[in-house]
Parts: structure tokens; C-alpha cells; sequence
């Protein structure tokens, strides 16, 4: 259940607990000028200076000394465990896109987690970025911004069809389902246009595409986003 909703029409850099160092947060916040974090993830942010407009989650993993020194009127508490703080922290961000920080890398169980979030908050776009690569939900249609060469990973999370322009290997006609048949180590030719069936399939890129991502992902109309998926 959903116990808080913070708006901002710029995008979002959300804090995870995990690997992510002061370089990794300053890049992110040159592009997502908003800072927040899930719950422990505050800790970077606190120890680098950076402002925090909320913090999120059951704050069962952040420490005493650090939630005093943010304010309460910033501090969204979210007790149920029936899901993670990631996904706390994303359904109750209402912002253009979320740029994701400390939930890739570490162990495998929360980034299997966090990759769940992703497609499960299709609606709320987010980008998860890794040490070397980004991943995001794949909306109804995007056009890449690619170099001939370049590493494009397409993974389902669900049965999903999809069809490309501009892929070494075309995906039309091809059944994703993640038990079966998947698509990682696509190759670009150049800008890559895909779209998707439905919003069951992770897309991963090269890192260095992150600030391009962000900015195309944020611009999308409402129209070009996934609905929000039904309450089970």
C-alpha cells in the first residue's frame, strides 16, 4: 500500500545501501538534481553533504545518528514488509524518470529484487545504474542513442514480443520468456529504435548512455508510458 507520494517535476536520484561511491553520486546528480534515498541508503548523501528531500522506506537498516539529522517532514516510514524499500522508494516517487543508485552489485538476491521493482513499477520510469551498465524497463517505443558496436542486452522478466530497427540481430517474430528465450548480447548498428508488447522487458546499455537515457525516458508523454499495473 502506497502511504506517501513526494512530486517533483525534475528528475530523481534515489539512494540505495549498496555499492555506489561519491564519484558514482555526483554523476547522478548532475543529471537527476533531486536527491533521495531507501531507507540506509542515506548514508552516502549525509556523508557527502548532499541535501536530502526524503528518505523512504521501514528504516529498519538506517542508522539512528543519520535519520537525526534529517528533518521529519522528510522522513516517509512505510512499516509493512511485504515488499522491499526499493520498491517503497519508487512507488511513492512521482517525478519524470528515477535514477537509481546502490541497488546493483552486492549480492545476487537484491539485485534480482531490485530488477523485479523495475518491471513491477513500470509506470514509474527508472534507470538502474551499475558499475559499468544501465538498465531500464523497455517503454512502448524508444529510440536508442547508440554507436555501431555497442552492447544492447534485452532481457524478459515475463513472456513479451518485441521489434527492432537497427539491431545486428532483429528481435520481430522472436517469443521472449525468460525460461526460454532471452536476448543479451545484441549488437547496435547505430541508433536503435525497439518496441515492445508489453512491459515485461529489461533493456541494458553501456553506462556511459545514462544521461541520454535519463533525459529521453523523462520526455516521454504519458501516452508513451506503461499504465500503472492492476493491485493483485
Amino acid at each position: 500500500m502506497n502511504t506517501s507520494l513526494i512530486e517533483h517535476n525534475t528528475p530523481v536520484t534515489l539512494l540505495g545501501g549498496g555499492q555506489a561511491s561519491a564519484a558514482d553520486l555526483r554523476e547522478a546528480l548532475r543529471v537527476a538534481p533531486v536527491c533521495m534515498a531507501a531507507d540506509g541508503g542515506a548514508a552516502l548523501a549525509l556523508e557527502q553533504g548532499i541535501d536530502l528531500a526524503a528518505v523512504i522506506g521501514d528504516f529498519d537498516s538506517i542508522a539512528p545518528e543519520h535519520l537525526v539529522q534529517i528533518p521529519s517532514d522528510r522522513q516517509h516510514r512505510i512499516s509493512e514488509q511485504n515488499s522491499t524499500d526499493f520498491d517503497k522508494a519508487l512507488r511513492s516517487i512521482a517525478a519524470p524518470v528515477v535514477l537509481a543508485l546502490g541497488f546493483a552489485g552486492g549480492r545476487i538476491d537484491h539485485q534480482l529484487s531490485a530488477l523485479h521493482t523495475l518491471v513491477a513499477r513500470a509506470d514509474r520510469p527508472c534507470v538502474l545504474m551499475g558499475a559499468t551498465e544501465i538498465i531500464f524497463v523497455c517503454p512502448p517505443e524508444l529510440l536508442l542513442p547508440t554507436d555501431t558496436g555497442d552492447v544492447v542486452s534485452l532481457f524478459p522478466m515475463a513472456a513479451v514480443q518485441g521489434w527492432s530497427d537497427g539491431l545486428h540481430w532483429p528481435i520481430e517474430g522472436l517469443a521472449f520468456d525468460p525460461a526460454r528465450y532471452v536476448g543479451t548480447s545484441n549488437r547496435a548498428q547505430g541508433p536503435v529504435r525497439l518496441r515492445m508488447a508489453g512491459p515485461e522487458m529489461l533493456c541494458i546499455l553501456p553506462r556511459r548512455l545514462m544521461p541520454q537515457m535519463v533525459q529521453r525516458l523523462a520526455q516521454l508523454p504519458p501516452p508513451a508510458r506503461w499504465p500503472a499495473r492492476a493491485a493483485p
